[in-house]
């Protein structure tokens, strides 16, 4: 009997001691190596199921069924994504609620103003573009008022981070929900509660602390803002860019209610689900933002179009990480990590971002360093009873943690606002750092409640 638990024990570290390997070598392939990450993924999965001794003839079609699983369930509601948030930012509206928000905060709340920009502009933008499409802003504001454009710039930052790592639809969390079991409307709510401290914290409060770092940004970048003639109007620009989270978290709320008829449970059920909520959101948008502005259907559909070739990159990941998570679940490691997380003395969410974190300061992507995370997470999931909705929160602050020189978003604030790698680090990436932190607070705190 001694013999079989030591075998059993054998057994398991070497589980573990593989998919340690299989991490490792994917931080080197990506980190060191700059493979596309689809690649990397791919070939850490074979390795790692040959290191767990798989059959050969099952390894690719664990393979085919992690990819095609993954992508299944999130392609269409990506791509409508891209699509809806590629009409936020060409019609104006982005800017005409930065607009608003800053007017109804004034002068002396400017920080605050930005902040809430960047975390309403950030649902439905990708960061890059969110980036991109406000920091005109920054330096308009900075020229018109004569504040500091680092003072300006982390507050707004802070929001499309925290947009980016908590909140669905955007490409991370959306694919960790699936992963964990997680409901969507649920993990959407929650991500709210727990965006919001976190954004003002990291971003205002944080951007007392760097307003005399002095920034130098290039003319390149500077550049003027589209006329407010040319904006939609606010009302359409708020209820536009929302609409996607007033469905989703009305429904889900309307489900949770118990004051749905048992008739009707199926309908709500129909229209809280993510891609038709999407659906919706794409088809008011080409109207609201479109066609009732002057904008030809055909000339709507062209410009939003273009959007599918920046979520293709995005999908790549998450079908590499849809890959691995399958290799260990057929491997049959997925069982032996959760009953190993399980006896480890950290809470299963503190653990969740300790993982994510970890690979985020290693490999720079924050979703990759999520993804990755999630699938390692998984089981501990199932078997510890924790809430799943808080660990796609927990695992999302986790991947935002302290960026720096291996992360594309660590250059992009260097460049644009002409600071040195010294002073980047000052601001940038102590920003990440508290993003990530502070939001695993809330989560902790949240847990007390809903856990």
């Amino acid at each position: 009997m001694i013999t079989d638990i030591a075998s059993a024990t054998s057994g398991t570290a070497w589980q573990l001691t593989a998919v340690v390997l299989a991490v490792l070598g994917l931080v080197v392939m990506i980190g060191w190596g700059k493979m596309q990450p689809l690649l990397a993924f791919v070939i850490a999965s074979i390795g790692a199921a040959l290191l767990l001794k798989m059959p050969l003839d099952a390894i690719p079609k664990s393979l085919e069924k992690g990819i095609g699983d993954m992508l299944g369930s999130l392609a269409l509601l990506l791509a409508l994504g891209a699509i809806f948030g590629k009409m936020i930012a060409d019609s104006g509206a982005a800017q005409k609620i930065a607009s608003v928000l800053i007017k109804a905060f004034g002068a002396s709340r400017m920080s605050i103003a930005l902040a809430l920009t960047g975390f309403v502009v950030g649902i439905p933008l990708f960061y890059n573009v969110g980036f991109v499409l406000l920091a005109p802003l920054v330096f308009s504001l900075g020229r018109q008022s004569g504040k500091s454009l680092v003072w300006l710039a982390i507050p707004l930052m802070a929001g499309l981070s925290v947009a980016h790592g908590f909140l669905p639809p955007h490409p991370s969390p959306s694919a960790i929900v699936p992963m964990l079991g997680a409901d969507m409307g649920l993990t959407l709510l929650y991500g709210l509660a727990v965006g919001i401290p976190t954004v003002l914290i990291a971003g205002p409060v944080f951007a007392t602390t760097v307003r005399k770092i002095t920034s130098n940004p290039p003319e390149l970048f500077i550049s003027p803002p589209v006329s407010d003639d040319e904006l939609p109007s606010g009302i359409n620009a708020f209820g536009t860019a929302l609409l996607p989270v007033l469905l989703l978290s009305g429904a889900t709320a309307l489900s949770f209610s118990g004051q749905v008829p048992t008739e009707y449970k199926s309908v709500v059920a129909f229209i809280s689900n993510p891609i038709l909520v999407m659906l919706i959101a794409v088809m008011v948008a080409s109207v609201t933002l479109g066609m009732a502005r002057g904008t030809g259907f055909r000339q709507l559909m062209e410009k939003s179009g273009s959007a599918l070739r920046e979520i293709a990159p995005i999908l790549l990941i998450i079908a590499g990480a849809g890959a691995l998570k399958q290799i260990l679940i057929d491997s049959g490691v997925s069982a032996a990590l959760g009953s190993v997380m399980q006896t480890l003395p950290v809470h299963p969410l503190v653990l969740g971002w300790l993982i994510a974190g970890a690979i985020r300061v290693s490999l720079g992507s924050a979703t990759v360093a999520g993804l990755t995370a999630a699938g390692l997470v998984a089981p501990l999931v199932a078997s510890s009873g924790v809430n799943p909705n808080l660990m796609v929160l927990a695992v999302g602050a986790g991947s935002l943690m302290f960026s720096h020189v291996n992360d594309s978003g660590f250059w992009m604030f260097k460049e644009y606002f002409g600071l040195t790698v010294k002073d980047t680090l000052r601001t940038w990436t102590l920003m990440e750092g508290l993003v990530g932190i502070v939001g695993l607070v809330c989560v902790l705190l949240l847990n007390q409640f809903v856990g």
